[in-house]
């Protein structure tokens, strides 16, 4: 096991890690920005290093500071959570080089991932079940046009470097797609530095399916089941459950045995998430994976006990899955995860700020994941998250009442939060019986704006 870990991120991700670390007997060594200087990522590790202003560029997402600070700190390893470099395999890299390890994927595989249209192919090849669409990169918008004549409208155009729903366009007919091939190469370029573009066949009323597996360095994989992650806003998840009301048993074991397939051929390794969209026939399609840790992982921690970060913690060690897991995957009951941001619940507006009363709720099955507390400052120059509130139960229908009982209970005073709008979704009748898709938020914030 390693003696000392640094830790290249902040908020409640890095003070998740902090957790995993001390229960394995691990130093930390935190690393901050000059916003960050009264963290509680920075009060809980072992040791804190400042590596520059508020600004990610000069800060969190600056790799020599980062990499600079963890020879400082003489550490074996760095966990990278999710966001900012996580999924930068050029940052893996310069880790292997620094003889440092990454508690991560090869950077190789990162790149393969992390290039939509090549992940497509590998997965393809894996035998892992696609949306009909291009073979490759798509050069122009009239080659975009007799693709799109092969795969049937509507069709799907999606940045290959993209992220966050910029870069993508969705055309109905032929005498749109030119045009909005354009834009989104154009939103691909401004964004990502890269405006190649692929084709899908567009999905009307999907549900977004997402799987966690978990493979260690001498070629074990194992899949964890699904996460539902449907409820959403413009591609920006905001509550997440475990299982999917839409897949059987069946189903999970068949989609975990290809993946855990697939991935021993790419040679995958530590923990990563693969995302499908589900149809109205309930076929599965995969659209892309994430080479990291979730931010909503602690649902599937929830239903089948495995500490995911411990695990990768490990995994990077050298364990073996046996060693890893002791034993089989077991799911028991129902969780739910709501994601509460510092943002104004109908406007969708940031809300930095002083949080001038903070109380997380409690009680049976209650987790939640933050770094916030009282006379505690939400910066204007990160992510919004303030916590992740989670809740297990012994089947949906409890885990709904405990969520709403636990939101009910949770007190955010000085900034907006999206507390309100959690209650309101979980008191929804659609959402209550399970009949929603991505299109759940939009559909459910126009009817809520007629009342």
């Amino acid at each position: 096991m390693f003696k000392k870990i640094l830790i290249a991120n902040r908020g409640e991700i890095a003070l998740r890690v902090i957790c995993a670390c001390k229960e394995l007997g691990v130093k930390t060594v935190a690393i901050y920005s000059e916003a960050d200087r009264n963290s509680l990522h920075v009060r809980f590790a072992d040791e804190a290093i400042c590596i520059g202003p508020p600004q990610l560029a000069q800060s969190y997402l600056n790799i020599p500071a980062v990499i600079s600070a963890a020879e400082i700190a003489n550490v074996e390893a760095i966990h990278p959570g999710y966001g900012l470099l996580a999924e930068n395999a050029n940052f893996a890299e310069v880790c292997h080089m620094s003889e440092i390890k990454f508690i991560g994927p090869r950077p190789e595989v990162m790149r393969l991932m992390g290039e939509k249209e090549k992940a497509r192919t590998a997965m393809k090849a894996a035998g892992v079940p696609i949306l009909p669409g291009s073979e490759g990169i798509i050069a122009s918008d009239g080659e975009a046009v007799e693709w799109a004549r092969q795969v049937g409208y509507p069709v799907i155009v999606k940045a290959s470097a993209g992220g966050g729903g910029r870069g993508m366009r969705i055309a109905r007919n032929e005498e749109e797609l030119p045009g909005l091939f354009k834009a989104a190469q154009a939103e691909a370029a401004g964004a990502f530095g890269n405006g190649d573009l692929y084709m899908e066949k567009y999905v009307e009323h999907p549900r977004h399916i997402e799987f966690q597996v978990l493979a260690d360095e001498h070629g074990s994989v194992v899949s964890l089941g699904e996460r539902e992650c449907s409820i959403q806003r413009r591609h920006q998840k905001l509550l997440e459950e475990s299982p999917s009301t839409q897949v059987t048993p069946e189903l999970r074991a068949q989609i975990g045995e290809v993946l855990c397939t697939s991935l021993k051929k790419i040679g995958y390794w530590n923990a990563g998430t693969i995302e499908f969209l589900m149809d109205q026939d309930r076929r599965l399609h995969f659209i892309e994976m994430n080479t990291r840790i979730q931010v909503e992982h602690p649902v599937t921690e929830m239903v089948t006990d495995v500490d995911l970060v411990k695990s990768q913690i490990m995994i990077a060690a050298g364990a073996k899955m046996d060693e890893v897991l002791h034993g089989p995957i077991v799911h028991r009951g129902h969780s739910i995860e709501c994601r509460i941001n510092a943002e104004h619940p109908e406007k969708f507006t940031p809300s930095a700020g002083k949080i001038t009363a903070f109380h997380p709720p409690g009680g049976t099955g209650v987790r939640v994941d933050t770094a916030a507390y009282a006379e505690g400052v939400i910066p204007p120059y990160y992510d919004s998250l303030i916590a992740k509130l989670i809740v297990r139960a012994k089947d949906r229908n409890e885990a709904i009442s405990r969520m709403s009982r636990a939101l009910e209970m949770f007190m955010v005073e000085g900034v907006y939060t999206t507390i309100p709008l959690h209650r309101k979704i979980l008191a929804d009748p659609d959402f209550r019986a399970g009949n929603f898709d991505t299109g759940f938020i939009e559909r459910f914030l126009k009817k809520n704006e007629k009342k």
